[in-house]
């Protein structure tokens, strides 16, 4: 599988999780000159702005660890624009990240850090 095919089955197994968690998508994969946004969502009221870390392992640390500082600009400059864009400059957010790991032998373990950045 590719590393593009990989990420999308990341985020496919995010969105599920979420939408049974009574979330519903508002957009997937918002791009702006400065990053992507890989899910947006409502949770009750609140727009979540949502980063999906996919793994094999961790190798090379938690899968949250990759949401640097730089990143989280990035995240918070596409949200920015997509809020006003969508006339929603006042509403409540939040940025959360997904933890999903996809171990080989067809296990898929979800971490939803709710608020991960500010």
């Amino acid at each position: 599988m590719s590393t593009t095919g990989f990420g999308r089955s990341g985020e496919d197994y995010a969105l599920d999780y979420l939408e049974k968690k009574g979330m519903s998508l508002l957009a997937r994969n918002v791009r702006s000159s400065h990053g992507e946004i890989d899910l947006i969502v409502k949770d009750g009221r609140i727009i979540v702005f949502v980063e999906v870390k996919a793994r094999r392992n961790r190798r090379y640390g938690e899968p949250i660890e990759a949401v640097t500082i730089y990143k989280q600009q990035h995240i918070k400059y596409t949200a920015r624009i997509f809020l006003y864009n969508h006339h929603l400059t006042e509403a409540s957010i939040r940025y959360d990240v997904v933890e999903v790991m996809m171990i080989p032998d067809r296990t898929i373990q979800i971490r939803h850090v709710k608020d991960a950045f500010r």
